[in-house]
């Protein structure tokens, strides 16, 4: 498939800075979790990741285990970066991760030096590349010493193997924590990567002025709650959807109090002519330390509809009060036992 991208894929100015460091990150991240894994890479994906680019989009956020199966989300975008996107690879940002279950045996996960090292030059092969943007330690490891683990994401840096070091589902105390071990090996924390959503809210107790005070930029993941919130699961559970597949997303989340909340959240967003999906990144992104909403897409009309809440981003007092009555937890942070340590 040959590829050209739209000479106006600029115009869009959506970018961001990111904590106090000098790099610009687009405020919506197409991240490939779901739908870009599998032996051979799928076209709609293949033609999202394009659409993306065509859009100012130039953050592509994956992990080491991302599929399924495991690794064949960078080795299927690892033949899009090595093939249409080859030219363009100084325009483009791309983050990996290692931290969760990747291969069998006491060295497959966690944050020793052993696993890290050897998954991030896996992680280099699958996608072609000498060097990734963005190397994040994806979970703590509450078990090996954070030193070790600041030595593993030195080392990346300091072999030329990732640009900046960031960290995903850190508690507060752990991020100061690295945020000082990394200094103290001469580089910085660029990024923090947290859950974040209307019903997933756990960053806002600390963790948000944390990363304000210490210059670290966040990128939201499940921004959208894997899908909770849109007008989706309102009237029933949809055959294509995660929490009919049971996978990341239970169905027994899918309870009658969260569809009233998603009822009054959607006419919230109607007077503001956008969707309950549009609105939540919109109100992700209103705060001034987030720094981008990291999203995931089943098909081009998604993608589109989660880069057009880009242009309406403010919000009134008054839409806020409202949309707190509403936007409550529910139980949903998946991720909440490594920001617990």
């Amino acid at each position: 498939m040959s590829y050209t991208p739209n000479p106006k894929r600029y115009s869009y100015n959506n970018f961001k800075r990111c904590g106090d460091s000098g790099l610009d990150l687009p405020q919506i991240t197409l991240g490939l979790w779901h739908n870009f894994g599998g032996k051979v890479i799928k076209s709609e994906s293949k033609k999202m990741i394009f659409r993306a680019f065509d859009r100012g989009v130039t953050h592509f956020d994956l992990a080491n285990n991302y599929g399924p199966p495991y690794g064949s989300a960078e080795s299927n975008f690892g033949k899009i970066i090595s093939h249409e996107l080859k030219k363009y690879r100084d325009e483009i940002l791309v983050s990996t991760k290692a931290g969760y279950d990747m291969w069998p045996g006491p060295y497959g996960e966690w944050g020793s030096k052993k696993y890290i090292t050897a998954s991030l030059d896996q992680s280099l092969n699958r996608m072609k590349l000498d060097y990734v943007d963005i190397f994040y330690s994806h979970r703590f490891d509450p078990k090996t010493p954070l030193e070790e683990t600041a030595d593993a994401l030195h080392r990346a840096v300091h072999q030329g193997k990732a640009l900046y070091i960031g960290i995903s589902s850190y508690s507060s105390k752990q991020t100061i924590k690295m945020n000082k071990l990394l200094k103290q090996r001469g580089i910085k924390c660029l990024i923090h990567q947290p859950s974040y959503s209307m019903i997933n809210r756990w960053i806002e107790k600390d963790l948000l002025k944390t990363l304000k005070k210490l210059g670290i930029g966040c990128i939201a993941f499940s921004p959208l709650a894997q899908g909770m919130l849109s007008d989706k699961y309102i009237k029933k559970i949809p055959t294509t959807s995660r929490a009919n597949e049971n996978s990341s997303l239970s169905p027994k989340l899918i309870t009658k109090s969260y569809k009233e909340k998603i009822i009054n959240l959607k006419k919230i967003a109607s007077k503001r002519n956008q969707t309950i999906s549009q609105m939540a990144l919109s109100w992700i992104l209103r705060h001034q330390e987030v720094t981008s909403a990291l999203i995931g897409a089943r098909t081009i009309k998604q993608l589109d509809e989660c880069l057009d809440s880009l242009n309406n981003l403010n919000f009134t007092k008054k839409e806020l009060k409202s949309i707190d009555k509403f936007a409550k937890e529910e139980d949903i942070n998946l991720w909440s036992a490594s920001s617990k340590n």
